[in-house]
């Protein structure tokens, strides 16, 4: 049977006011890039959102990840809706575009991207999530409670087919390699590697009794691609629930809570991860917080599933009144953290600043440092 791919690809193009919001005129043109896309067969359905201020692509097709021509729409919707926004005089128009040749696939050249290939069950929830102002490890604690963490995951302990744990990838950024971990035997080593933030991040995640694929996340880092800071990564992740996997409300249980993460201001700070509703998912104090949706979806012959008008049928999970608490806590926590200004450890540590604009600042003062007597 031919296998279903599920793929969402991200770039900040452009802004309205600052590090706010997608502008209307980039969501037209990315309706109608893929509408054409649909109508000529390249893809099977899609939905075009924002988290933030970065331009979601979500799609379904049959090409398999990493498809050249599946990333060759993306790429070229991103261009297009680049144009539009330097037109505008959009902020950070087209920021993340960071190559100008496209060579096949985006990634490497700035665009987020995270896309699963599986075989469709009886039903397939999918949730899908997308942050802002944060980077791609921001998913670590998310991924950890999920499928290790029995407090927040039931079935781990009372649903047969997840007692025998999960198997992660956790991706080196700065070494460009991986490994595979296994739960719960290996329960502490995970958190060894996963618990340092700036480094390591959760890029796959595997059912262990019969190695089938539950999520995978974006692990791009454009700082470390440009060299230098450019923006933050602002991560996506597609995550499967039920018949066997954790269940949907067990897949944003975590969000009852928020959490640090790091990147916010200038990708220099550490932040509250604030589950937002889409109507919501607009970054305002201190270019921030940091805001995540969450998405759910069912896949469906290959398509996301529809009304009978063809319109996707969409659950904007965050927007419930369940989530009130996080983002008070949120709130309070983004607070009491501007209080302590540019003082550590509000601001990040030395090792994540290194590719952020502080180190232009401090080789000016360079010169004038003699040895202390």
């Amino acid at each position: 049977m031919v296998k279903t791919t599920v793929s969402i690809i991200k770039a900040d193009i452009g802004s309205v006011a600052g590090h706010a919001v997608v502008a209307k005129p980039l969501f037209d043109i990315a309706n109608k890039k893929l509408e054409d896309a649909k109508q000529n067969g390249i893809i099977n359905s899609y939905y075009v959102f924002n988290a933030g201020d970065d331009l979601e692509l979500l799609m379904t097709h049959n090409r398999g990840e990493n498809n050249a021509e599946i990333h060759k729409l993306a790429w070229d919707t991103f261009m297009d809706g680049a144009k539009k926004a330097k037109n505008l005089k959009l902020y950070g128009a087209g920021q993340d575009l960071l190559l100008d040749a496209f060579s096949g696939n985006v990634k490497g050249l700035g665009p987020g991207v995270a896309e699963m290939e599986f075989q469709e069950r009886g039903s397939d929830p999918v949730v899908i999530f997308a942050a802002d102002k944060t980077e791609p490890s921001a998913f670590n604690y998310l991924l950890y409670r999920i499928f290790a963490d029995p407090s927040n995951t039931a079935g781990l302990v009372i649903d047969p087919k997840m007692s025998g744990g999960f198997k992660f990838e956790v991706f080196d950024a700065y070494e460009n390699r991986s490994v595979i971990l296994e739960t719960p035997s290996e329960l502490y080593s995970l958190l060894a590697l996963i618990g340092a933030t700036s480094r390591y991040m959760v890029s796959k995640v595997w059912r262990s009794s019969d190695n089938e694929i539950v999520s995978t996340s974006s692990t791009t880092k454009l700082s470390l691609i440009a060299g230098s800071y450019v923006g933050k990564d602002d991560p996506v992740c597609i995550v499967r629930g039920q018949s066997g996997f954790p269940s949907v409300g067990e897949i944003i249980a975590p969000f009852q809570h928020t959490y640090l993460v790091s990147g916010w201001m200038r990708g220099s700070h550490w932040g509250p991860f604030m589950p937002v509703g889409l109507k919501d998912s607009i970054c305002t104090v201190f270019d921030g917080p940091p805001r995540i949706v969450a998405l759910g979806i069912q896949v469906s012959n290959g398509k996301i599933a529809s009304d009978d008008d063809g319109n996707p049928l969409i659950v904007d999970f965050f927007k419930d009144v369940a989530f009130d608490g996080a983002r008070k806590e949120a709130i309070e926590m983004s607070q009491f953290l501007r209080r302590m200004g540019e003082f550590e450890p509000a601001r990040l540590g030395p090792e994540a600043m290194e590719y952020t604009t502080l180190p232009n600042v401090l080789n000016q003062l360079e010169p004038r440092f003699k040895k202390h007597e």
